[in-house]
């Protein structure tokens, strides 16, 4: 891509081309490149050869796992019911997609039209990370051809679960909704954009009751184990406010760390306005982040005083819950306020990076490590770890392919803005000449 850039090659943002004619599907595809020069682009980057090794070695356990059964790459047990399809890809991946609701709330509730830029990454995050989270989900039941019957046959109202599913399902429909504009804008319907912009306001309301359930729910999902999860990691008053609460800075410094690497890794693809937001509207979503943590650390504090719990700070386990705390609220709180007083935008990446992984170190404990904390530790089946790499392998890519051509990161054109004049890049034949756009993968 840099070397296209360098002969001032342009990314396809617009319906247009110079002369006046339309993108067709497959342009719009190959990004305005002839198929010879799109494989070109995609060889040239040694990240596709990564995501393409784990997904040759990660597919056919995941085919293997749908024949053979749970067992045969897992070692559950009715000791250990979740494995790392559950205690990763659905407890971790729901809350690091909470920036959906969160911006959609504030742009479209609350008015504030500065965070536009980053909106569309932010409902985008959201959607793609409950679909994965469905995603694992599906393959840690298995038979998805017949997820139609606990949700539609097979009623069971009084199970948490039931309520989890149809909230995720319901607010994954929603998404799909916010996320359709981009998508009606690249395709070439504007009907289709003004018939979903007229109801964004019931869209994002719906998306903030669903979401502050089911984040809730998440966690009122273990008060069915009493006794099992370590308590200071278990609180049956407070449960469903940790996880809803610790959801808020997971969320928003996930857009945070989003947003690091697409204008580190993919500049090319984000506008001006982007780009020059994008400082400010990250000291802005750190100090959002800055208050969800402290609320958490107070809640949670207030959760050991309340089931008096102190004594376990004494033991070996109490040791590794300070070491969440601090290593993932403590430190991003203190990280955050220095930064956010002195402008360190590059700072403040780093406390959003570690808050994220004092998200997913908090989710990972309470589902997997301190579960049955009085009998043994068990250790995830080799099968399972490369299952659950290669799901994400998957999320990541389909994350790259949608940023690279939907209009996230930049504005959709009616028509192509002027560009430099550009040295002569070799075009497939049959090819139009004024094709400019940048390549991707």
């Amino acid at each position: 891509m840099k070397k296209l850039a360098e002969h001032g090659i342009r990314p396809l943002d617009s319906a247009e081309k110079k002369n006046g004619k339309k993108w067709n599907l497959m342009e719009k595809l190959f990004l305005g490149l002839s198929l010879e020069q799109y494989v070109s682009q995609v060889i040239r980057n040694k990240f596709n050869w990564v995501l393409g090794a784990i997904l040759a070695i990660g597919i056919p356990f995941i085919i293997y796992r749908f024949i053979f059964g749970l067992g045969s790459v897992t070692h559950s047990s009715y000791d250990y019911p979740w494995g790392l399809f559950l205690g990763f890809g659905l407890f971790c991946m729901v809350p690091l997609s909470a920036s959906g609701f969160m911006l959609g709330t504030t742009v479209e509730i609350f008015g504030r039209h500065d965070f536009e830029p980053i909106e569309r990454l932010a409902l985008l995050n959201g959607l793609l990370g409950y679909l994965f989270a469905v995603v694992y989900l599906l393959v840690d039941l298995g038979q998805p051809w017949r997820l139609a019957y606990p949700m539609v046959y097979s009623f069971g109202p009084a199970a948490v679960l039931f309520l989890v599913g149809w909230h995720v399902a319901t607010y994954l429909s929603v998404q799909v909704a916010e996320v359709s504009t981009a998508f009606f804008e690249w395709i070439g319907w504007p009907a289709g954009k003004a018939f979903i912009r007229k109801g964004t306001i019931g869209l994002t309301v719906a998306g903030i009751i669903l979401s502050t359930l089911h984040q809730g729910a998440l966690g009122a999902l273990f008060v069915y184990a009493p006794g099992k999860v370590h308590p200071l990691w278990y609180s049956a008053p407070f449960q469903w406010i940790h996880f809803f609460v610790s959801s808020i800075p997971g969320g928003l410094c996930m857009v945070i760390a989003v947003s690091t690497i697409v204008i580190k890794t993919m500049s090319w693809r984000c506008d001006e306005r982007f780009k020059e937001n994008l400082g400010d509207l990250t000291l802005k979503l750190a100090k959002g982040a800055s208050m969800g943590l402290i609320t958490y650390l107070v809640i949670k504090l207030i959760a050991v005083a309340h089931d008096n719990e102190w004594v376990y700070l004494a033991s070996g386990w109490g040791l590794w819950w300070l070491i969440e705390m601090i290593g993932g609220v403590v430190a991003p709180l203190v990280i955050f306020a220095y930064g956010i007083r002195h402008k360190l935008v590059g700072l403040v990446r780093i406390g959003a990076f570690m808050t994220i992984a004092g998200v997913v170190l908090n989710r990972l404990n309470t589902a997997l490590i301190t579960f049955n904390w009085k009998l043994y530790q068990e250790i995830p089946h080799i099968s399972e770890i490369i299952i659950s790499i290669t799901i994400f392998a998957i999320y990541i890519a389909t994350y790259r392919f949608i940023l690279n051509r939907l209009p996230i990161l930049y504005a959709w054109k009616a028509q192509p803005a002027e560009a430099p004049v550009k040295a002569e890049v070799p075009v497939a034949a049959g090819r139009e000449s004024e094709q400019e756009m940048p390549a991707g993968a």
